[in-house]
């Protein structure tokens, strides 16, 4: 019953949806045209698809990938015909992970995309390292590697695929876990088995200097990194992004809506347009992985595909300048110093922005369970020392969201 309701939905996207769509070029043909540099469109006249405006496509760094600017970040979608819309409706590239939903993420981008062309859409999943992986902690290299590219075999098994297009390494927040000699040769193996077209890291914390490690190592293809109008090194990180791609390294941003709400209580929502804009109005962002998980919001992000214009209300939408605390933390670590329980605090915030921002309780539990915090963790503290470099109330939200450990894991299941 679900899953006819999915596809009625859908088709009363494409239906509706897309009839407004296709006066901004938002639709499949025109979008594989613009990719493949075609003139015609298979299944419409040459005049037809002239007339449509063009859909912005960029190239992948050395990859020579042609992928247009708005992609697919999966992590928080459960509906499956959100994601078979977004392929319909233009959309090559979808992005996921081993660990999204606890594997549940991968195994619907396999039914959503079983019987499709394989030429009809790009598939990037990411493999964490031991810094994420607790299993994978004090094992030997050798043991490392096996274990990071067993996980990737069971991450094509969900997907039901012989390769993927990325092979991306799971949050880097350091120069020595790009570096890492028995990482880098796992990725290397996959790239050479064809497993994966090209292999990358990921990055969501002290990112301009992970981007540069990332550029000495030489051996990557792409960089998926958080890229966003909140972030106060946003200069640093627009030079960092620039040398990646005069090094022939593709970027893919992420954590382009910065949290999506400015308030826990989800009544002031960011300007969504105007943040994917931002983040793609740096000519060196391939494409941006916006995280939408209804038929709206990927509605609104199709009309961003054919437009990267930042009108001045958007612009005033995006508050830039202003001191407000909104839910995204930057990750800059400003904060660790000054407490003296030496919490991962930039962790916890991150998993705060999961439950308020995103609304995602699964994955907010998930993180908050690799972190070695009590249920407490400020109880014995009478006055916070910690400050935030955006002004969150940070002990209000350890407190608030450190309530997840008493909460059993099959909950979410």
């Amino acid at each position: 019953m679900t899953e006819k309701k999915n596809e009625l939905k859908r088709r009363a996207f494409l239906r509706q949806g897309l009839t407004g769509l296709a006066a901004v070029g938002a639709i499949p043909a025109a979008v594989k045209a613009a990719a493949l540099g075609s003139t015609d469109t298979p299944g419409t006249g040459v005049a037809e698809a002239q007339s449509q405006a063009k859909p912005i496509v960029r190239t992948l760094g050395k990859t020579g990938l042609r992928i247009p600017v708005v992609s697919m970040g999966v992590m928080n979608a459960d509906n499956p015909a959100v994601v078979q819309a977004a392929l319909d409706s233009g959309i090559f590239m979808l992005d996921t992970a081993n660990g999204y939903q606890r594997g549940r993420n991968e195994q619907m981008i396999g039914q959503v995309i079983k019987g499709r062309p394989r030429d009809s859409y790009m598939i990037a999943t990411k493999v964490s390292g031991p810094g994420r992986d607790k299993s994978m902690q004090g094992l030997d290299s050798a043991s490392v590697q096996k274990a990071f590219l067993d996980n990737f075999d069971i991450s094509l098994g969900r997907l039901g695929l012989d390769h993927v297009e990325i092979l991306y390494l799971h949050n880097n927040t350091t120069r020595e876990s790009v570096q890492n000699p028995a990482l880098m040769e796992a990725l290397q193996k996959a790239k050479k088995a064809g497993k994966a077209r090209f292999i990358g890291i990921t990055t969501h914390a002290n990112e301009p200097v992970v981007i540069r490690a990332t550029i000495e190592a030489k051996v990557y293809d792409v960089i998926l990194t958080a890229y966003n109008f909140r972030q106060d090194y946003r200069d640093e990180m627009r030079k960092a992004v620039a040398e990646a791609t005069a090094a022939g390294i593709g970027i893919v941003a992420m954590k382009t809506q910065a949290g999506a709400y400015w308030d826990k209580e989800r009544k002031q929502p960011i300007n969504m347009r105007a943040a994917l804009k931002w983040v793609l109005n740096d000519p060196n962002v391939t494409t941006a992985i916006p995280g939408f998980t209804t038929f709206d919001q990927l509605k609104e992000d199709l009309t961003v595909m054919t437009d990267l214009n930042l009108t001045p209300a958007e612009l005033k939408d995006l508050r830039l300048g202003e001191q407000v605390a909104g839910l995204y933390c930057q990750q800059c670590g400003q904060c660790v110093s000054g407490c003296p329980q030496g919490l991962p605090i930039p962790a916890l915030m991150r998993s705060y922005m999961y439950a308020y921002g995103y609304r995602n309780l699964q994955a907010a539990h998930e993180l908050v369970g690799t972190l070695d915090v009590a249920e407490n963790p400020c109880g014995s503290c009478a006055s916070c020392s910690a400050v935030c470099a955006k002004g969150f109330d940070i002990a209000d939200r350890v407190k608030d969201i450190a309530r997840l450990r008493a909460v059993p894991g099959d909950f979410f299941a």
